[in-house]
């Protein structure tokens, strides 16, 4: 892409969140939002593939159905409360569409569909802003709203969210979709704590930042996007494999990694808000998510690539691609929990 092209799409895509953060007049969000759908359009496009135009094709118009009907409820709530500020969202049937339109946005359950297919079909860099920057805007609008909107109906979509981001990622051999069904798990996560904390939904989201960014950071570094691809890694970039590793026992949410802290916390929170049994099922979740995180931690480092004679081996190269961001991620996505004791004294 063009360097100015690629410049002005990025100066964008930070405009377009900035504006969402800084607005309490829902035209102005809507305004933000709409600039960030358009402004990554280029980025999905810039691979002419068939599978990245699909991809582009099912973001846009999923992107566009959730801001027609995040308009339409701040539309509706303006004609009934003669308010238009983000705070002011009393109208019950307003709070509803507007809860759905940004599910849909950020591709919470029952609203996921299009975001496993819309990952898979865009290369790692693309993934990488799809999966993290891109949720910025809806998390803060989520933010600012939680006190009007419905406790139950965020607990059920939090749950659903959990167990599909579960089950979906159990059978997956396509990295990119494994990462969107823990991208869907750790959302449900974010969610279901926001009404009773959302200071800890800030934290949940800070860490999955970190931790969702060192994963595509650390497979753009080695290219690849298949498990199956994963066993040879170790010929390539030794350093690199061993703390993917750590990362990815860190998405699981094991102790002492930093993935472990907004569990706890979420976990400790909902038992102390008498909500024991979604606590329960929520834990129980985790299990599977869990379960692929090891099983790819498994293929990195406890399966050995084929040694015959004829089978061609990948030579290690160093790579040419900056790794400051790359070291910053992965420490941070290992060693938040055993250094906060340091960083809170």
């Amino acid at each position: 892409m063009n360097p100015i092209t690629l410049s002005t799409v990025l100066t964008s895509l930070a405009f377009g969140t900035a504006f969402v953060l800084s607005s309490s007049h829902w035209l102005l969000a809507w305004m933000g939002l709409e600039i960030n759908t358009l402004a990554i359009i280029p980025l999905m496009t810039q691979c002419k593939h068939p599978r990245a135009i699909e991809a582009t094709t099912k973001y846009f118009l999923t992107q566009a159905s959730a801001s027609a009907l995040l308009l339409f409820s701040s539309l509706n709530n303006a004609w009934l409360t003669g308010e238009w500020s983000i705070l002011d969202l009393t109208n019950p049937v307003s709070c509803i569409t507007m809860t759905i339109a940004i599910c849909m946005k950020l591709g919470l359950a029952p609203f996921h569909f299009w975001l496993p297919e819309v990952l898979q079909g865009l290369d790692l860099t693309t993934g990488l802003i799809l999966s993290t920057w891109q949720k910025l805007a809806p998390m803060a609008i989520l933010f600012q709203i939680s006190s009007t909107l419905s406790t139950s109906m965020l607990l059920t979509m939090g749950i659903l969210s959990t167990l599909v981001g579960g089950w979906g990622g159990l059978n997956q051999t396509q990295l990119r979709k494994i990462l969107a069904f823990s991208s869907i798990a750790h959302l449900g996560w974010m969610v279901s704590i926001l009404p009773f904390s959302p200071q800890l939904m800030i934290l949940n989201l800070g860490i999955y930042l970190i931790m969702t960014s060192a994963m595509f950071l650390t497979l753009k570094t080695i290219s690849s996007t298949k498990i199956s691809t994963l066993a040879i890694t170790w010929s390539k970039t030794p350093t690199t494999t061993a703390l993917s590793l750590l990362t990815l026992l860190s998405l699981g949410g094991l102790p002492p990694l930093s993935g472990f802290v907004p569990k706890w916390f979420i976990l400790l929170e909902l038992t102390s808000q008498n909500t024991t049994i979604l606590a329960t099922i929520m834990a129980l979740s985790a299990l599977l998510s869990l379960f692929f995180y090891l099983r790819l931690t498994y293929v990195v480092t406890l399966t050995s690539s084929p040694n015959m004679i004829n089978t061609p081996i990948t030579w290690r190269h160093y790579s040419k691609q900056s790794t400051l961001m790359l070291s910053i991620t992965l420490v941070l996505a290992s060693c938040v929990m055993p250094i906060s004791p340091f960083l809170i004294t």
